[in-house]
């Protein structure tokens, strides 16, 4: 590839708006705001983290006071239904302009939040509510977590986990006689999360659940328009 060409890549319409590392990192606060509504609001079941939904299932089915297997189950379906969707969409669409796709499914992350904003603020409190806001947001996730996986940035393969994200935080860094070099990226992952799972519980204690899924919602049709396919 001659440097006339990589310039020419680097300035098209596909490298314009926000580059990937920072748009992933976002999404990872999402992730946290996803997280606190359906933990804290609906019946301690997660439908971005899946490892501990997973986790959350075992405790239900031992019949753990303050868990619901049947909303686990649904969560975990959605999700797979929603990775699904995400991975069709990517053998279809992720060949041709990787700017696009991201945005295709974006939109429609924040299409599903948005919808789930409604629902909370139309009919809360009940039971099909919370099943509704469930599904949706877990469908949403799935498909994010199929888009993210395809995309395939560097330490930055998920944006709902982060396990793998803090073993190769220590087990790369310099204490551990590696090179920390993608410590930074790392670390900012972590905190993501971290902020978002902080200021979605705030916003769950003191505003209920329609305002963090608007502003999930909000944010992520920001990242839509404007993400382009740099890393």
């Amino acid at each position: 590839m001659t440097r006339e060409t990589t310039a020419a890549e680097e300035h098209g319409p596909e490298a314009r708006g926000l580059r990937l590392v920072p748009v992933l990192l976002v999404m990872t606060v999402v992730s946290g705001l996803i997280d606190a509504v359906s933990y804290l609001g609906l019946g301690h079941v997660f439908t971005a983290n899946m490892t501990g939904n997973v986790a959350v299932l075992g405790f239900a089915a031992a019949s753990a006071p303050g868990f619901s297997a049947p909303y686990s189950l649904v969560s975990l379906g959605s999700f797979l239904l929603g990775a699904v969707v995400g991975g069709r969409a990517g053998r279809r669409y992720g060949g041709d302009s990787r700017r696009a796709w991201a945005r295709m499914t974006l939109a429609v992350e924040a299409v599903l939040l948005g919808t789930a904003s409604a629902v909370a603020h139309t009919t809360p409190g009940t039971t099909g509510t919370v099943y509704a806001l469930i599904a949706l947001t877990a469908f949403a996730m799935g498909v994010r977590n199929a888009t993210v996986r395809k995309l395939a940035v560097p330490d930055l393969t998920t944006t709902t986990v982060l396990t793998t994200t803090l073993t190769g935080l220590a087990s790369d860094s310099r204490a551990a006689g590696g090179s920390g070099k993608r410590s930074p990226r790392r670390a900012a992952s972590a905190l993501a999360l971290l902020a978002g799972a902080a200021l979605g519980g705030w916003l769950v204690i003191h505003r209920g659940l329609a305002i963090p899924l608007l502003i999930a919602s909000l944010t992520t049709a920001t990242l839509a328009v404007t993400v382009s396919e740099r890393e």
